[in-house]
């Protein structure tokens, strides 16, 4: 093996151990939000999450294709069952669960009805599949599943669930009556 192999398997462990990091704090928040453990900060502890997971699969795409020696995923077992916590997050939601997203910006602008509580059990469904090729030591195959994904599905779908977040974290703030958005204006403007 080269001294250029050497640090390219060493960058690829370092992006595989940030990725489990990043992955176990997404997967931890949301069940956290889910559950009801703090809901006034649902919405931003979600935002954080989204956000940092994001900037870790930017991180994957960016990467040149990880290709694993076998050209097969191995088998991890039976996938975990979300359904519990996409009901949850669902209840989180209620009544502003759906959203309007624009199916592929570059090829139209086809919009498409989103769930807030889909997207987050989606992402995390293909973060947790990652996470169990990594805890069996199955780095190289962690990394592949984690950047295809990313750039075939939870890129996306988490890109789309960020800004639909921000806007009701918006909305909650800055909508407020008209007397009231005056009345903030004039004791902001006084001396």
């Amino acid at each position: 093996m080269t001294p250029h192999q050497t640090t390219i398997d060493a960058d690829l462990r370092d992006i595989a151990d940030s990725m489990a990091d990043e992955a176990r704090r997404y997967l931890t928040t949301v069940t956290e939000v889910a559950a009801g453990s703090a809901p006034d900060a649902a919405l931003p502890l979600l935002l954080l999450a989204v956000s940092d997971i994001l900037a870790a699969g930017a991180r994957l795409g960016a990467t040149t294709d990880v290709v694993p020696v076998e050209r097969f995923e191995p088998d991890v077992g039976p996938d975990a069952d979300v359904e519990p916590l996409r009901a949850n997050l669902a209840n989180v939601f209620d009544g502003i669960d759906e959203y309007a997203e624009v199916v592929d910006p570059l090829l139209g602008v086809d919009v498409e009805r989103s769930i807030v509580s889909g997207d987050l059990v989606g992402i995390a469904g293909a973060l947790s599949q990652g996470l169990r090729h990594y805890e069996n030591a199955h780095v190289l195959e962690a990394l592949w599943w984690w950047q295809f994904s990313y750039l075939s599905d939870w890129g996306e779908r988490a890109s789309s669930v960020l800004r639909t977040l921000q806007a009701i974290l918006a909305h909650l703030r800055l909508d407020v009556e008209d007397d009231v958005a005056a009345e903030a204006e004039y004791d902001a403007l006084q001396p």
